[in-house]
């Protein structure tokens, strides 16, 4: 079996449908846990110790120009093409993969938990109604009457 025909069989059993879906869902939820860590979890960890931005965490690797007046944030000299060691911009984006991580495990564990789950028995039917029973033995009687 050739190159092309095992990669058109692999694309058409739905693999790639599915990779694509999950890679565009997962993108969109990788932005929302970003913004999760970024607006909500990480101004709580900075208040928690002294009001500390991670994001400002960084070590200069060379001076600034001595024409630089901007003030010392990472933004701003990153803007200034200052080479920075950023390990606070490590330790966000290491928190945002804890945080995903520990999301996508719940997420599984009762997708499993769900799936362990016996499916319900098919409910009886109710039972017939007496009134619903007599007039079907009357109709029964009338018909062997006529034959």
């Amino acid at each position: 079996m050739g190159f092309l025909t095992e990669f058109r069989e692999f694309a058409v059993k739905g693999n790639v449908m599915d990779l694509a879906v999950g890679v565009i869902i997962g993108g969109a939820f990788g932005k929302i846990v970003d913004s999760v860590v970024k607006d909500l979890i990480m101004p709580l960890v900075g208040k928690a110790v002294g009001g500390l931005d991670f994001s400002n965490y960084f070590i200069l690797l060379s001076e600034p120009p001595k024409n630089y007046t901007g003030p010392m944030t990472y933004e701003a000299l990153t803007k200034a093409g200052v080479p920075l060691f950023a390990y606070g911009s490590f330790l966000t984006v290491l928190l945002n993969f804890i945080i995903l991580a520990l999301i996508i495990f719940i997420m599984v564990k009762q997708v499993n938990r769900l799936k362990r789950q016996a499916p319900a028995a098919p409910a009886e039917p109710p039972a017939t109604p007496e009134d619903i029973q007599l007039l079907r033995e009357i109709r029964d009687a009338l018909r062997r009457d006529k034959a």
